[in-house]
């Protein structure tokens, strides 16, 4: 990243500055109050003891503390690190920091705390906000509608509240002890020096900690912690964003969270009934996802190329291709082979009881996904700015490259076909958009037409499965594309961090043709153990709850409807 602004720039702020500070001593020696005409005259007052003549001592300190102030400036506007912390080893500066609106780190008398109370930007910041309400909106009602009109019209309110359901759980689960599962440094696995009091995170661990359990406020939490901040709150982790808030990068983060399991209802959408449904969501979140996400974003995760220069596989997934997509799309066709298919399947056709409400939520996704892969820059930056980019391009081809394909194989392009082939150019391009150029872009549209399309409309039939919304075809198959896409399109050229991360020109040298660009494979080991771990702990899952409580409703619920039999309620009354 660039880490200064240019010559010109840097001199035009020193200048506004001096100008600005002129103009302040002037209006303050100008504008004394006159005194009115009745009024007695009074003893004049002494005069004021004139400053004293600066020094070369304190010009040099004020030119230093002025360079310093640009140079964050220019960190602040490029995305990169600086010194933008503010100290606590005196009451004024403690004061600053109060002002400021931080909670400033826990630390010693007379010391400075383990982590810094690091500034975050208000700009970046508030890109992250927007990121977070747009994939929170992906779910609610984004994936709730498109699901909800694809299903008959007697379970559309189960797809509801089975999604909001998913969303009030995880976000306990997510505060309880998920986001310091995931994002939180495993103090388990790093080395802590008695004598320095401080840590050396380990090369990798396979899960977090309990440290930010209840977000830090537990005894689990580790004091003077110097590899993180303390708490979850608005100090950032410099491991995550420079710029970024802590709490607003574990709400941005819980959004992923709610909408992965979500997904998975696309498999079993119904014919699972609602108790076993949150039952199962709540354990495959333990089981799958918080290790899954943490190996594969987490700083000390394992296949964490990027930012983590121990990483055992030196793979990468921008946004979740891997941890998001194929995790549910696997475990979603799992699931559906255990809870067995819907009643009539094969024999009755189940169309979509509204193609209108599919057309909406399919849209609110689109829209939403800007949040989900723009936002996972976790920065208002270039890399933003190109994931923003690729994934308008691979969407807009991928909904005109599906209902195509439908158009010359079956006759006629349907609108279930342009919102399934948006939906899947979204999936594809979400693990590659901020390390794929434009070109990448358009490629991986192309594949995201085709390929989930052929799994979808021919394998599904042909094998006999029944993946009642398509999750299977278009996220575990999609996301496995894209993933595996990265590894032959990514390019060094169009995000920095492939050469700057923590990762170093190891990364970049992966992505580079004259020495192989073998990332391929890396993305193939990921994508290997994404699909092992999702069907193994899904069917582990499945099978303890198939032989306690079950895992479908009675076939008279069933034939019934899940909106009745689960819920007691009706969507339509005609």
């Amino acid at each position: 990243m660039i880490k200064r602004l240019s010559p010109i720039l840097r001199w035009t702020v020193c200048g506004l500055v001096l100008t600005l500070g002129a103009i302040q001593v002037k209006a303050q020696a100008t504008t004394a109050p006159a005194s009115t005409a009745a009024a007695p005259a009074a003893a004049a007052p002494a005069a004021p003891a004139a400053p004293p003549a600066p020094t070369l001592t304190s010009l040099n300190t004020s030119v230093n503390t002025l360079n310093t102030e640009v140079a964050d400036l220019a960190a602040y506007v490029t995305n990169g690190q600086a010194g933008n912390e503010l100290a606590t080893t005196t009451e004024g500066n403690n004061d600053s920091i109060l002002k400021s609106g931080l909670n400033p780190q826990p630390v010693a008398a007379g010391k400075e705390p383990a982590y810094p109370n690091m500034v975050p930007g208000p700009g970046h910041n508030a890109w992250m906000l927007t990121s977070t309400a747009l994939v929170l909106m992906m779910t609610l009602p984004g994936l709730a509608l498109f699901y909800g009109g694809m299903v008959r019209r007697k379970n559309v309110l189960s797809v509801l509240a089975q999604c909001f359901a998913i969303t009030g759980l995880v976000t306990i689960l997510w505060w309880l002890c998920g986001y310091g599962l995931v994002f939180g440094v495993n103090h388990g696995w790093a080395t802590y020096d008695p004598k320095a009091g401080s840590y050396t995170v380990a090369p990798w661990s396979p899960l977090g900690d309990l440290s930010y359990a209840c977000f830090g406020h537990t005894v689990f939490n580790v004091a003077n912690d110097n590899l993180q901040p303390q708490f979850v709150d608005s100090i950032p982790n410099g491991s995550y964003g420079y710029w970024m808030s802590n709490n607003v990068y574990a709400c941005f983060q819980l959004t992923f969270a709610i909408i992965t399991p979500a997904l998975i209802v696309g498999g079993i959408a119904e014919r699972m009934k609602f108790s076993a449904l949150v039952i199962f969501i709540g354990c495959w979140m333990f089981i799958v996802y918080f290790p899954l996400a943490h190996n594969v974003w987490g700083v000390d995760g394992a296949f964490n190329g990027v930012w983590n220069a121990g990483a055992v596989v030196k793979g990468m997934d921008f946004a979740g291709g891997t941890v998001v997509h194929m995790s549910s799309g696997w475990s979603g066709l799992t699931l559906a082979l255990i809870v067995g298919r819907r009643i009539g399947w094969g024999k009755t056709h189940f169309s979509p009881h509204s193609t209108v409400l599919t057309f909406i939520g399919a849209s609110l996704l689109w829209v939403g996904w800007y949040g989900f892969n723009a936002g996972s820059a976790c920065a208002a930056d270039i890399i933003a700015a190109n994931a923003f980019t690729t994934t308008t391009l691979a969407t807009a081809t991928a909904s005109f490259v599906w209902p195509t394909m439908e158009y010359f194989l079956k006759g006629k392009a349907t609108v279930i076909g342009f919102c399934s082939g948006a939906v899947a150019g979204l999936v594809v391009i979400t693990p590659a958009c901020g390390y794929v150029t434009p070109a990448g872009g358009m490629i991986i549209g192309i594949i995201a037409g085709t390929i989930p399309y052929l799994t979808s409309v021919y394998m599904k039939p042909l094998l006999g499965y029944d993946d009642a919304l398509d999750v299977y075809g278009v996220h575990g198959i999609g996301g496995m594309c894209g993933a595996l896409a990265t590894g032959f399109l990514a390019d060094a050229s169009v995000n920095p961090n492939l050469s700057g991360g923590a990762g170093g020109q190891k990364m970049a040298d992966l992505c580079d043709w004259s020495k192989g660009h073998l990332l391929y494979i890396e993305q193939f080991k990921i994508v290997v153990f994404t699909a092992l771990l999702s069907m193994i702990g899904t069917a582990i899952i499945a099978f303890a709850l198939k032989f306690t409580i079950g895992l479908r409703p009675t076939p008279e619920g069933e034939e019934q409807g899940l909106d009745l039999s689960d819920h007691g309620e009706e969507g339509y009354i005609l």
